[in-house]
C-alpha cells in the first residue's frame, strides 16, 4: 500500500507540472490586456503604463515570465494580486477557507444522504418510492442551480424574508460567538442546500444503479438461504460491493470542491474561489488565476489518491492487487 501511495504521488508531479505550464500559457492567450483592467477605459500616460509592466513583470517574454514564475513557485511565492493589491497566498487562503466553509457540509450531506436514498430507492419494493426518488435526482441534477437559486432567493429572502439574500455575513455586524455562528448558518443555508441538491442528486442515482446491481449477486442469494437477517445482508454484503462506484462519484464531486460552486457563490454572493476566479478572470490578474490553478490542480491529485485508498479499504480484493504491486 505504501509503494502504491508513494507511486501514485510521483505520477502526480509531472502531472501538476504540465497543468502548471499549461495554465499559464493559456492565461496569456486570453484577450486583454490586465494594465488596462488596472487603469481602466481613460487614457494614461505612455511612461506610467510601462512602469506598471515593468512593476508586474508583463515587460517580459511570455517564457520569460514563465521561468519566473516557476523559480517563484518552487521558493513557495504564488506572486502578488494586480488588482487585490496582496500576496496571492494570503489571497487565496482567505478565500479558501470560505469556500470549504460552504462546501465541507455540503459534500458531507449529499454524499450520506444520496447513499442512503440510492438504498432506499433499490431495496424498497413500492415503486412509488423508487420513482419519487428517481424523479427528485433527476430534478436536483437538471435544474439550473442559477435559476433554482433565484427562485430560492425570490420566495425565501423578497417574499417571505426568512433568510438574508446575499454575502456570507450581515453587513449590520453580529456579536462574536453563538449569534455570529447562527448568523453564518443563515447565510450558508440557501446555497448550502441548493449546492446539497445539485450532488446528492448525482450520488443517489449512482447508488440506486449500484445497489440494484449488487442485490443481484450470488451471495445476497447464499446469505438469504443460510438465514441471514435483511439487514445484515445489506449492510454487511450489499453496501460493500455497491459502495465502489459511488466513491468513485463522491471523488468527483471533492475535485469540485473549490470552483465547482462558481455558479452558486455567484448567484449567493459568498466571497469564495469562484467568486475570486471569476472576479480574476474579468481583470485579467494573472497570479491569482495561476494560483486557483495550482490549488484546483493540488486538489484533484489529493481526491484521486483519497478515492484510490477508499476503494482499497473498502474492497479487499483491490487492496490486495495494490500490496502485490
Amino acid at each position: 500500500m505504501t509503494r502504491f501511495i508513494l507511486s501514485r504521488l510521483g505520477y502526480a508531479i509531472p502531472v501538476v507540472l504540465a497543468v502548471l505550464v499549461t495554465n499559464f500559457l493559456l492565461t496569456r492567450l486570453v484577450p486583454g490586456d490586465p494594465v488596462t483592467a488596472l487603469i481602466g477605459d481613460f487614457p494614461a500616460p505612455p511612461d506610467y503604463v510601462a512602469r506598471l509592466r515593468a512593476e508586474f513583470g508583463l515587460d517580459e517574454s511570455v517564457w520569460t515570465q514563465l521561468g519566473l514564475y516557476l523559480r517563484n513557485l518552487a521558493q513557495g511565492e504564488l506572486g502578488y494580486s494586480f488588482f487585490n493589491r496582496q500576496p496571492v497566498i494570503d489571497l487565496i487562503a482567505e478565500r479558501t477557507v470560505n469556500t470549504l466553509i460552504l462546501m465541507v457540509p455540503v459534500l458531507v450531506l449529499s454524499s450520506v444522504l444520496g447513499v442512503l436514498l440510492g438504498m432506499l430507492a433499490a431495496v424498497q419494493k413500492v415503486r412509488w418510492i423508487d420513482v419519487t426518488i428517481t424523479a427528485l435526482s433527476l430534478g436536483g441534477k437538471s435544474i439550473p442551480i442559477f435559476w433554482s437559486g433565484q427562485v430560492l432567493i425570490l420566495l425565501l429572502a423578497v417574499h417571505f424574508k426568512l433568510l438574508p439574500a446575499q454575502g456570507m455575513h450581515s453587513l449590520r455586524g453580529v456579536e462574536p460567538g453563538w449569534p455570529a455562528f447562527v448568523d453564518l448558518v443563515e447565510h450558508w443555508l440557501m446555497p448550502g442546500l441548493i449546492a446539497t441538491a445539485f450532488n446528492m442528486a448525482i450520488v443517489a442515482r449512482v447508488a440506486r444503479v449500484s445497489f440494484k446491481e449488487a442485490m443481484l449477486g450470488d451471495y445476497v442469494t447464499t446469505a438469504s438461504a443460510t438465514g441471514l437477517p435483511r439487514r445484515t445482508i445489506l449492510f454487511g454484503h450489499v453496501l460493500p460491493n455497491a459502495l465502489i462506484p459511488v466513491v468513485t462519484v463522491i471523488g468527483h464531486n471533492l475535485t469540485n470542491l473549490l470552483t465547482g460552486t462558481i455558479m452558486v457563490e455567484a448567484v449567493f454572493g459568498w466571497p469564495g474561489i469562484g467568486e475570486l476566479f471569476m472576479s480574476s478572470i474579468a481583470s485579467r490578474d494573472y497570479p491569482v488565476l495561476q494560483g486557483i490553478f495550482l490549488a484546483v490542480a493540488l486538489v484533484t491529485v489529493l481526491a484521486n489518491l483519497l478515492t484510490d485508498i477508499l476503494y482499497a479499504v473498502i474492497d479487499p480484493r483491490v487492496r490486495d492487487s495494490y500490496v502485490r504491486a
